[in-house]
């Protein structure tokens, strides 16, 4: 049920994403927050760390968003988005017998931080003239 959720918030973030103008991607609504592209590079790399920690790997934490000139485009940051999330839920998977209970808390605390951000990305589109396609109904 916890993966299911995993793939389902993701799944609704990568819904807005896709929904954002790419003219919009790299601006910030104000000074000081970030950009929807930054935002969706942030939560692409905590999806790896989500990854490697379920698979029991040394994660890094030390960057806090993927590389803006690497994944500088709207395609290339939602295909980044997609993977990472793929990623980490077949990380999650690889616990046939379940999750232990600190990869089930990572798990729950890492989907709380993609709703998070999801939220923010319904101001960006709110402020984008866009209705977010999980308000249409």
């Amino acid at each position: 049920m916890l993966i299911e959720r995993w793939e389902q918030t993701n799944a609704k973030l990568a819904a807005i994403a896709q929904e954002l103008p790419e003219a919009k991607y790299e601006t910030a609504p104000v000074t000081g927050v970030r950009s929807a592209g930054d935002v969706l590079r942030h939560v692409a790399f905590w999806n790896h760390y989500v990854a490697d920690i379920a698979r029991g790997n040394k994660a890094d934490d030390s960057a806090n968003e993927l590389p803006k000139k690497t994944y500088a485009s709207k395609s290339q940051v939602i295909a980044a988005l997609n993977r990472s999330a793929a990623e980490a839920a077949a990380a999650l998977r690889e616990h046939r017998d379940g999750l232990d209970l600190e990869k089930a808390t990572l798990a729950e605390s890492f989907i709380e931080h993609v709703c998070e951000h999801y939220g923010q990305l319904v101001v960006y589109a709110r402020w984008a003239r866009i209705l977010p396609p999980a308000s249409r109904g």
